[in-house]
């Protein structure tokens, strides 16, 4: 698995939003709304670049904004309700590639045909522990063990 920048960016931007929202796994959302150049300056992120995750992240239903003066964005979901999984597949697709193609795609054949299982088999593991560790776990500096 190969964590880009682009990844890296929108799981810190995923945090922000939810540490501003209170961060706990309660289901409470009621915490103000960020600002996409606050976002960018606490992280450190350029702004144009995180504004293209930040729509990818709506669009994926894991952020939804709010226009105006007052407006940013917000989650969603509680935060014990999205998981790494979910903001690396928003920004990502698939969590794990073989030149550039998912796992599940990449054919072998011949004495090489034992490789697919092999990539299939790192794919699941990767997706176990990003699928159970949730943006709350991270706030609480307590992931999932698996």
């Amino acid at each position: 698995m190969y964590v880009s920048a682009r990844s890296d960016y929108a799981l810190r931007a995923m945090l922000a939003v939810a540490a501003a929202a209170g961060g706990g796994g309660d289901g409470d959302r009621s915490g103000e709304l960020v600002k996409a150049a606050s976002l960018a300056e606490v992280q450190d992120i350029p702004l144009s670049f995180l504004q293209g995750i930040l729509l990818d992240l709506r669009r994926a239903g894991l952020l939804h904004s709010h226009r105006g003066a007052d407006g940013g964005y917000a989650l969603t979901r509680p935060p014990d309700e999205i998981t790494v999984g979910d903001v690396l597949r928003a920004v990502g697709g698939s969590l794990t590639t073989v030149r550039g193609l998912p796992a599940e795609r990449a054919g072998y054949h011949g004495v090489a045909a034992g490789l697919t299982d092999v990539w299939l088999a790192v794919h699941g593991a990767i997706a176990t522990v990003v699928d159970s560790t949730t943006l709350a776990n991270l706030l609480t500096h307590a992931p999932t063990k698996t």
